[in-house]
């Protein structure tokens, strides 16, 4: 099979990505073995692509947003055939028994795996995945629209409730890509107030198409004290610009895995219970959740269509600004 291999981080103007032939994974116990048809490019891939985030193994296989066909099915699996339709997102295992497992809160499990860093992910034409963690995906989303769906979609969920997003909150949402072209979509649903930061002028329009009240720079005023407020820009500076535009006993939830840093910031705009809050990958729960959200909705993703041969180009867009939405790797059957 045909698959964008890392096998060192590297400058993306030296195409750290290799378009290579390796042997075709067969599923393992428990594991089913898609067919992958579509996968999305996300921001975290790009951090491990230059080095960023620190690779867990080498080579690896990035993408954990992968729409695909299940091909062949592992022993013991049930409850998945041949020919069904599913989706591979960034959990790919939880051990099931430790403390936070026990919990509840398997994202934060101590030994949980991740697809495209522990385990190969979506830049090929088939992957395996733990049968236990694919995702069923609704039938009202294609292959290249659902895959957005699970990274920046989940976690834009999952930060929505962290920052305590309710029915009639003004809420802040800073960096406007991906994830928050979707997270607009469900609060504006809850019927949330919606107010945008984000340099593009292009950007600010898109939020203001799909519903935000208001959408500006970040040297701009906030019209009102937020009541919760997500920061989808991967800079510590835009957490703080968040920050101080909350109300008392507001919070800003970080969705992000990798910050430069946080710079220094006046106590008063932490005091009176103001809080700050790291969203860390996101559970089963979670995921279906947010699937069965979109579809009720239903949720439009917007994106950029690359094929396999142009995942370099696909991450130096996304770096560079010039997606619209988010960026998906078609990748057709031979």
């Amino acid at each position: 099979m045909r698959a964008a291999l890392l096998r060192r981080p590297a400058p993306l103007d030296e195409s750290p990505l290799r378009i290579e032939e390796v042997e075709t994974p067969e599923p393992g116990p428990g594991e089913l073995l898609l067919r992958v048809r579509a996968c999305g490019v996300c921001r975290t891939d790009l951090q491990l692509t230059v080095g960023d985030l620190p690779a867990k193994r080498l080579p690896i296989v990035p993408g954990h947003q992968a729409v695909g066909v299940v091909e062949a099915v592992g022993a013991g699996v049930e409850g998945w055939q041949r020919g069904e339709r599913a989706g591979v997102a960034w959990l790919g295992f939880a051990c099931g028994s430790c403390r936070f497992c026990a919990q509840g809160r398997e994202n934060l499990c101590e030994r949980a795996r991740f697809t495209g860093w522990d385990r190969d992910g979506g830049y090929a034409e088939y992957l395996t995945v733990d049968a236990r963690f694919a995702l069923r995906i609704p039938d009202g989303f294609g292959d290249v629209e659902a895959a957005p769906l699970l990274c920046g979609g989940v976690i834009g969920y999952r930060s929505l409730r962290i920052a305590g997003a309710t029915p009639g909150c003004r809420l802040g949402l800073f960096g406007f890509g991906a994830s928050a072209t979707l997270a607009i979509q469900v609060a504006v649903h809850w019927g949330c107030r919606v107010f945008v930061w984000t340099r593009s002028p292009a950007e600010r329009e898109r939020a203001l198409r799909l519903g935000a009240e208001w959408a500006g720079g970040y040297d701009d005023q906030a019209p009102e004290p937020l009541d919760a407020a997500v920061t989808f820009a991967p800079v510590g500076s835009v957490v703080i610009e968040a920050l101080r535009r909350l109300d008392r006993g507001a919070t800003v939830a970080i969705n992000a895995i990798h910050l430069d840093r946080i710079p220094e910031f006046n106590y008063d705009w932490l005091w009176l219970e103001r809080s700050i809050r790291s969203v860390a990958n996101f559970t089963r729960q979670d995921a279906q959740e947010f699937l069965d959200l979109a579809a009720a909705i239903p949720i439009r993703t917007e994106f950029d269509l690359f094929q396999l041969d142009e995942a370099n180009e696909a991450l130096r867009a996304l770096d560079a600004g010039r997606v619209h939405g988010a960026a998906v790797l078609a990748i057709p059957g031979r």
